[in-house]
């Protein structure tokens, strides 16, 4: 969420606060001439204009961590629930830098390319999730359909992991987390994959990696790449991480679903018409394109960044009326966010949120795998020094 500054032209950023929040700012903002705009801007230009390598409190976690490409603060959220300190975050979206303020209390830090390595804290852990789209079908799919690069040669969001390879070689962190979308494997006949595992493999880090589905830990089918690196010159080449066996149980999409919900998000007529008639006309070309019905019973398919559009790939069956979209707050849960998670920006910034992040239990199964692993070597080396 940036904030320009006094002499340059003001863009309107729309956020609500929780009612605790506005009580506690009213409250110091009492029998001051400062407004609630000024109080903050000045907060959020307060943090912007700290230094980053400023000494930070330890609050006695286990281990420290940073927050790449954050957006909504999913995986910070899993590396927190292992007994995490997060360090540093950086998001360049002003709308997603708006939600983690609102449940974090920090603004991340804003392009990555711009961020000097040598200013980030000191970590143990790098945890990211690096933009996806010049790399999943869907993306490369748009890309091609314009005319434009995709993969490595998308000059905005292509080489951005190259960043993270900036960021690991300068800091070294013992451990690192990077989540991708499940065609990062294959992408360009595997040669995307092969160039990113080598790039980490020059930095000394022993990789694994592993195509993990969301359908285990939420009830939405969500296959993403997930690499891990541990660094070679604390662990060498042991075998001492794996990743997490899924749990074997059976979601169901209404037990994440709402009560109550507006008729806002049932389907118009027009919309309802429409979906039917695209998804019957590529019926016959033999396409496999169209609406996905839920089945309440099962899993639904993949939350897109674009569901805010139509809803089309989960529509949730109603009784005696046309079938709905998933709230927000659905999403959330359908992404594994707690219900403490708060939700203050429209509806249509929400969805793409949401459709951008991550399955949160499944990162935590991961991310506990890694805490693990790491607290092994610390035993090691507490009971040789014995």
């Amino acid at each position: 969420m940036k904030i320009p500054r006094e002499r340059k032209t003001k863009q309107q950023v729309h956020i609500r606060l929780d009612q605790e929040t506005l009580n506690s700012i009213k409250k110091k903002l009492k029998n001051s001439k400062q407004t609630l705009q000024d109080y903050i801007i000045k907060a959020i230009r307060d943090y912007e204009h700290s230094d980053v390598n400023e000494e930070l409190v330890d609050y006695g976690k286990k281990f420290k961590f940073i927050d790449l490409f954050a957006g909504i603060g999913g995986i910070r959220i899993a590396f927190e629930s292992t007994g995490g300190q997060c360090v540093f975050s950086s998001e360049y979206d002003k709308y997603c830098q708006a939600t983690y303020w609102v449940n974090f209390r920090e603004v991340p830090a804003g392009d990555i390319t711009k961020i000097n390595e040598k200013k980030i804290p000191d970590h143990d852990i790098l945890a990211a999730g690096f933009p996806c789209q010049p790399f999943s079908i869907a993306g490369v799919s748009k890309k091609n359909a314009l005319g434009r690069e995709h993969g490595f040669l998308d000059k905005t969001q292509g080489t951005l992991f190259f960043d993270i390879v900036r960021i690991i070689n300068e800091k070294r962190p013992r451990t690192f987390l990077l989540e991708n979308v499940k065609n990062l494997t294959g992408h360009d006949e595997g040669k995307t994959f092969k160039v990113i595992v080598e790039s980490l493999e020059r930095l000394n880090y022993k990789i694994y990696t592993k195509v993990m589905d969301g359908k285990y830990y939420v009830p939405q089918h969500r296959e993403r790449t997930i690499i891990v690196g541990m660094d070679r010159r604390i662990y060498g080449d042991k075998e001492i991480f794996s990743f997490p066996e899924p749990p074997r149980k059976q979601l169901k999409i209404k037990d994440i679903l709402e009560e109550n919900v507006s008729e806002k998000y049932t389907l118009t007529n027009h919309l309802w018409k429409y979906l039917q008639d695209y998804a019957e006309k590529h019926r016959l070309k033999g396409n496999g394109f169209g609406f996905g019905m839920t089945d309440l019973n099962g899993i639904s398919r993949t939350l897109s960044a674009r569901y805010y559009k139509d809803g089309s790939e989960i529509l949730i069956p109603q009784n005696g009326k046309n079938p709905r979209r998933l709230t927000p707050r659905e999403c959330a849960r359908l992404q594994g966010f707690p219900d403490t998670f708060k939700i203050l920006v429209s509806d249509t910034q929400a969805y793409r949120q949401f459709g951008n992040s991550v399955v949160v239990p499944l990162i935590k199964a991961v991310a506990k795998k890694l805490v693990d692993a790491m607290e092994i070597k610390e035993k090691e080396k507490e009971y040789a020094a014995r």
